[in-house]
């Protein structure tokens, strides 16, 4: 299959496909593959879903190594001295950011507190207020979009920055990304129309009413955008020469720290990083509707994919390896 093929492939999908809006593929600072369909531009940005948790995992890592954060073995708690524990919680206290970043915080809830959180003028205070519970820390693998909004008042408290302005200064715009503002509103009808609505986004991250970016899902970046920040994960921390991230955290970021079951395909969890290979060095930022950064350290191709909001697109990965890699020039 060619380009021009792989493009009418996509175009015609009425499968998990249908719903692609833009690919990028760069290897060695040089886009090889770029295309987009469903009106897209490259330069549009979409909700990227849960790829905005692998961000969040890089802000983190900046933060450490600015001297902000002190380790991811730090105290949660020690971020929020004016938080009110609830009467009786002490796990809570022992929570640290590496619980956060490998979804090994333990939470006082059987399924995510959605309209709780999403109706409230702080949602990192709301989501604090669900962390920690009487079985203590497990070390039990639990999925938490809400949970990793705790990392926004982490950075924030410790950089004394708005996230978004954290994230300009030392990501985006040293990798050539578009400034970013905050979406603003946080209506129920908002939420739903930012993830259903089919159209392009500006450069803009939800934020809930106290002024805090959306730590889970909320972020929209362009496929190109998302191949960059992929470069710079193949680049242990650099990017065109310019040191953004230490490569001792990115290393520790995208290794494998935990084996995840049947649900996440077996994949190895990282930092907010997936590893989707036992046997291979590559690494993933994997969000809902197929978004997705692709990284492979070893042939050093970084792919970005963007999709608007589709339920249970799993394959993305595959369909990297299968279809654009070949058109990229790497099979």
């Amino acid at each position: 299959m060619n380009k021009e093929q792989l493009h009418e492939f996509i175009e015609s999908s009425t499968g998990n496909e249908s719903n692609i809006c833009q690919i990028c593929a760069i290897k060695d600072g040089k886009t090889v593959y770029e295309d987009c369909w469903r009106g897209y531009k490259t330069g549009d940005a979409v909700n990227v879903n849960s790829v905005t948790k692998g961000v969040m995992a890089l802000l983190a890592g900046i933060a450490i190594d600015k001297g902000c954060i002190e380790s991811v073995d730090q105290k949660v708690m020690d971020f929020f001295p004016d938080y009110t524990v609830k009467r009786g919680e002490k796990t809570i206290y022992e929570v640290t950011i590496r619980h956060l970043l490998t979804m090994t915080a333990p939470y006082k809830y059987r399924s995510e507190p959605w309209t709780k959180v999403c109706t409230s003028n702080d949602w990192t205070g709301t989501v604090l207020d669900f962390l920690g519970g009487r079985r203590g820390i497990t070390g039990e693998f639990k999925y938490a979009t809400l949970g990793i909004q705790i990392l926004v008042g982490i950075i924030e408290n410790a950089t004394g920055e708005k996230c978004i302005d954290f994230a300009n200064k030392n990501l985006f715009l040293p990798l050539g990304i578009p400034e970013h503002v905050m979406h603003g509103d946080s209506s129920k009808e908002d939420q739903f129309d930012f993830f259903m609505n089919r159209e392009p986004r500006k450069n803009e991250w939800y934020s809930d009413p106290k002024g805090s970016v959306t730590a889970g899902w909320g972020l929209c970046l362009s496929a190109r955008d998302l191949a960059r920040i992929g470069e710079l994960v193949i680049n242990r921390g650099e990017y065109r020469g310019k040191r953004i991230a230490s490569e001792n955290y990115l290393q520790d970021m995208t290794a494998p720290h935990i084996k995840l079951g049947e649900r996440f395909g077996y994949m190895s969890f990282g930092y907010l990083w997936y590893s989707p290979f036992d046997d291979r060095q590559i690494c993933a930022a994997i969000g809902d509707g197929g978004n997705i950064i692709y990284a492979d350290k070893e042939s050093r191709i970084s792919v970005g994919m963007t999709g608007t909001f589709k339920p249970r697109i799993y394959d993305r990965v595959d369909f990297i390896e299968r279809y654009v890699l070949p058109v990229a020039g790497e099979r």
